[in-house]
């Protein structure tokens, strides 16, 4: 089977659903499944990669390779969701590639109508998902952040994203009222109890999908460069094994969770409630492939949105 690349988005979902169904093996409710589409759209998907003729003998192009990572990473780590991003040839971290997908997989998510409340993590990736989303009107959907606030710069600020989502969309959104760290375990005992701050965290832990980016353990990493958690306190976590980190909390090569002061800091979604959630992650760039690889290791990640290389990486 081959197929004729095409980046309309509808036309670019169709390769894939059909890659998935006769590639993959995959039947249709599989493929709504991994899609996280309906039944009936999975169908009309796959009809209309008939009818555009990107069914034929062998399947060739980015977006088929994309489709082939795919299979493989949710075989690996038993993904339900995955999606990997052609390269845009970006310099660094590809912002922008995950931006447009991200934005396109949380509008899908809002439209559903399958969520009262989504939880949405922070960062300059999560930022560009939310800046790339179209206007999609719809007030039958809470957004909370997963976490308190985390740098000087406002453009990456989780409290900016929740602004952001509600300006496209007309929804009520809540954050935390509080920093991503505390300066001490006693400084975050008492913040915990400041007023609303029980309530936002409760909301959070509730929320049917949590929407989070992917950090890393080391001085590079946007906490740190940023000035809101001191290269000691980072190098502490990666003395302990800390290579990845998912709203504050970090985890070791195998996917464990790692204790440090750090993390005694943080104000954030407790771990017990990420246990029990839905969570689609959304990171990449060659300096964050060890991160994400832990996190899928941890067990924790029901969805990845990633680009090609580092999908690459990560089978490699």
């Amino acid at each position: 089977m081959s197929l004729s690349v095409n980046h309309d988005e509808e036309l670019s979902l169709s390769t894939r659903a059909a890659w998935l169904h006769y590639g993959g093996g995959l039947s249709q409710t599989e493929v709504a499944k991994r899609l996280g589409v309906t039944k009936i759209k999975a169908h009309r998907l796959i009809g209309r990669a008939n009818q555009e003729g990107i069914v034929k003998i062998s399947f060739d192009g980015e977006i088929a390779e994309c489709a082939a990572l795919e299979m493989k990473l949710s075989e690996a780590y038993l993904l339900s969701y995955c999606e990997i991003v052609p390269d845009l040839e970006e310099a660094g971290l590809p912002v922008r590639a995950l931006g447009l997908a991200g934005g396109r997989f949380l509008s899908r998510e809002i439209a559903s109508g399958d969520h009262d409340v989504i939880g949405v993590g922070n960062g300059r990736t999560l930022a560009s998902c939310v800046r790339h989303m179209p206007s999609l009107k719809s007030k039958n959907v809470q957004f909370v952040s997963l976490m308190g606030g985390l740098t000087r710069n406002f453009a990456a600020n989780p409290h900016d994203v929740m602004h952001r989502l509600a300006e496209k969309t007309g929804a009520e959104a809540y954050f935390m009222p509080v920093p991503f760290f505390a300066n001490s375990t006693d400084d975050r005992n008492v913040m915990l109890q400041q007023r609303g701050v029980p309530e936002v965290r409760q909301m959070a832990a509730a929320s049917s999908l949590k929407f989070v980016g992917i950090g890393t353990a080391e001085n590079t990493a946007q906490t740190v460069t940023s000035g809101v958690v001191a290269e000691s306190a980072m190098q502490d976590v990666r003395e302990r094994g800390g290579v990845g980190e998912m709203v504050g909390h970090f985890f070791d090569q195998s996917g464990k969770r790692v204790q440090s002061k750090l993390a005694d800091r943080t104000l954030s979604v407790g771990i017990e409630a990420l246990e029990e959630s839905r969570i689609v992650a959304v990171g990449g760039g060659d300096e964050k492939v060890r991160a994400i690889g832990s996190l899928l290791r941890s067990g924790l990640l029901n969805g990845l949105i990633t680009d090609e290389r580092s999908a690459k990486a990560l089978i490699n």
